[in-house]
């Protein structure tokens, strides 16, 4: 029987995380566009105090794309906090760097953030902080397999919680506590917490709440043979989370009901379940299940004596689980190679330091020796000695530092754009720039799941840097911008640092030369290099260009135009350019473009689409300020 083990886990960061504040926020709420809005309040530095302290527990909060940015926050908010002798901001940073550090399965240093925030919270007199504190040790010592330890620190944080007056934190309490005590086969204690905090989500109105918790108590009776008991149960949960759409959930209950009709020899019922589990996880991309649910139905077949259909589904259950591993893999050798990059930064702000730190030694040389020769002019001859071997020892330390701060300025200068490099050095950070119209590309290979489910990770990055290192050249020859990678998507933009005129054609050229490339790459292949297709995406208009990052940076941008460039890719199609409207309004006269119709776009509605076929106007030259200048009489 499948024990759901990291659904389990996350249901308990996710009740344990989001009932700290006042408030029922939803998971969805904990987003990346909350930060990024925030971001630019945080680097104008005008918040000082209670208003900083709150601004950076909801930077903290908020951030979930990087999770080590999160815990700078959180870092930032607890030193803040101690400046201040804010008891209950200290709480609340040790909370957010505590979360950070399990997520990331540092869960050592998690217990000891939990239990620095709980004495902070002690100190600011705060029940509930104190409370939620005893709750998240709870949960890290379950996740640790302590459950004798679980078990006591959530018996604490439920009678602080019970004083508290705060249902919300109280209910998701009760909710840990019961799974703890169910999977210690203390059944009826599990019952009497999840039927407690099935009341308390009622009330509040909490569909997710209430879904889990009925959810729970239906695997309570299923594991203790009720299994006539536990199906509505489950029923009733699945009904729930379809209408919320936590899919994730109801794909793993499906399968639990499935395991149910089992035990009751109903074999044409549970591969139904299994089935629907099955489709349910295929409809929204949902590996981990996809890859339980073919398991789930091999076992079935197997049971039925149909040996066939049993390694069919096995096989398929194999090829997810093999992905899903290998994915990670690949993940992480990319992740190698960009901190790679990105720490030659480190060198940039280690000499300059450097270059702080002698240059205030040498100040303090020449003060000394005009002192020493107004006291006595006995010494005339010593300080002209001394003066001969400081003018030999700067000479050839200014020649060292000026050959390493060149070389080290090359390599910022691979990372970060010039004018955002010269603004770092010169003030130690850079402000978010609003651009009034800059064009971004997405590109991105088609069929890179199905390739990497079969070819090593090694095998898949250097294919990926082939084409790579193909198209930083096609930015570098008309002069774009190189974003950033992911995986096995490429993103630039044109019309910054700089703002130019002719920015949308010189990106729609570079990607007719991205396309022509990869679709030459095809009859060129090496025993090391796979070849795939490429779909390209383009759109125009403003956005917010910046540095992110304290340590380590990185260029990116924000804005509806990066999200709507992304879309344009997500709906071309392989070997094809597709452009929004309002980039096909800026080059239409340069450019063969064939109309598509409108098409839904997530969060925007329809929109009208275009494929680049063909450069009706070819480039006669390059203009004094770099600027495309195009031949207005000869044509293709």
């Amino acid at each position: 029987m499948i024990l759901l083990r990291d659904f389990k886990y996350f249901v308990k960061i996710l009740f344990t995380v989001f009932f700290i504040f006042f408030q029922i926020p939803s998971i969805f709420a904990q987003n990346q566009k909350v930060a990024d809005s925030l971001v630019k309040i945080y680097q104008q530095n005008n918040l000082t105090n209670s208003e900083k302290l709150e601004l950076l527990r909801n930077l903290s909060f908020n951030e979930v794309t990087n999770l080590q940015l999160s815990m700078q926050y959180a870092d930032e908010l607890i030193a803040l906090s101690k400046l201040e002798k804010n008891n209950l901001y200290l709480y609340r940073g040790y909370y957010q760097k505590g979360n950070k550090n399990r997520l990331t399965g540092n869960l050592n240093k998690a217990l000891n953030d939990f239990f620095n925030g709980g004495k902070a919270a002690i100190k600011a007199k705060s029940i509930k902080g104190e409370g939620t504190s005893y709750m998240a040790i709870a949960d890290v010592y379950s996740v640790m397999g302590n459950s004798t330890n679980a078990e006591i620190y959530y018996e604490k944080s439920i009678q602080l919680l019970r004083k508290a007056n705060d249902p919300i934190s109280l209910a998701s309490a009760l909710l840990n506590a019961g799974d703890e005590y169910s999977k210690n086969k203390k059944f009826a204690l599990a019952l009497s917490y999840f039927k407690e905090a099935g009341v308390i989500f009622e009330k509040i109105n909490y569909s997710s709440g209430t879904a889990y918790t009925l959810g729970n108590i239906g695997m309570v009776y299923a594991k203790t043979g009720k299994s006539d008991l536990a199906k509505p149960y489950i029923t009733k949960a699945i009904k729930i989370l379809e209408d919320v759409e936590d899919y994730y959930a109801i794909s793993d209950y499906l399968v639990y009901m499935s395991d149910i009709y089992l035990t009751q020899n109903n074999w044409p019922a549970a591969l139904r379940y299994a089935k629907r589990s099955l489709k349910l996880a295929q409809d929204y991309g949902l590996k981990e299940q996809i890859s339980n649910s073919n398991l789930k139905i091999s076992e079935l077949y197997k049971k039925a004596n149909n040996p066939e259909e049993s390694f069919k589904y096995y096989k398929n259950h194999i090829a997810y689980r093999d992905s899903i591993t290998n994915l990670k893999a690949v993940q992480q050798m990319a992740d190698i190679r960009t901190n790679y990059e990105v720490s030659q930064k480190q060198i940039e702000v280690d000499l300059l330091e450097k270059d702080a730190e002698i240059q205030k030694l040498k100040d303090k040389k020449q003060q000394n020796i005009i002192y020493a020769s107004g006291i006595s002019l006995l010494l005339v001859l010593v300080i002209t000695i001394g003066f001969y071997r400081r003018y030999k020892f700067v000479k050839k330390t200014n020649s060292i530092i000026e050959e390493e701060k060149n070389r080290s300025n090359n390599l910022l200068l691979n990372i970060l754009p010039e004018e955002t490099a010269v603004e770092l050095k010169k003030n130690g950070k850079v402000e978010a720039k609003k651009f009034d119209s800059v064009t971004v590309l997405f590109a991105d290979f088609e069929g890179f799941t199905k390739y990497s489910e079969k070819l090593s990770p090694e095998k898949l990055v250097e294919s990926i840097d082939f084409y790579f290192s193909k198209f930083d050249t096609i930015m570098e020859k008309y002069n774009l911008e190189k974003i950033k990678t992911v995986g096995d998507c490429y993103m630039c933009a044109g019309g910054l640092p700089f703002p130019t005129q002719d920015h949308a054609h010189k990106i729609v050229l570079a990607a007719l030369e991205i396309a022509e490339f990869v679709e030459a790459s095809k009859n060129v292949t090496t025993e090391n290099q796979t070849r795939f297709e490429i779909r390209i995406g383009i759109n125009t208009g403003p956005l917010v260009a910046g540095v992110v990052g304290i340590k380590k940076f990185s260029y990116d941008i924000w804005g509806d135009t990066v999200n709507i460039a992304s879309r344009m890719e997500s709906n071309s199609e392989a070997g094809k350019i597709n452009i929004s409207e309002f980039t096909y309004n800026i080059i239409k006269n340069d450019f063969d473009c064939q109309y598509r119709g409108e098409f839904e776009v997530k969060n925007k509605g329809m929109m009208k689409m275009y494929f680049v076929t063909a450069l009706l106007i070819p480039i006669k030259k390059y203009s004094s300020t770099n600027e495309l200048v195009l031949n207005e009489t000869e044509k293709f």
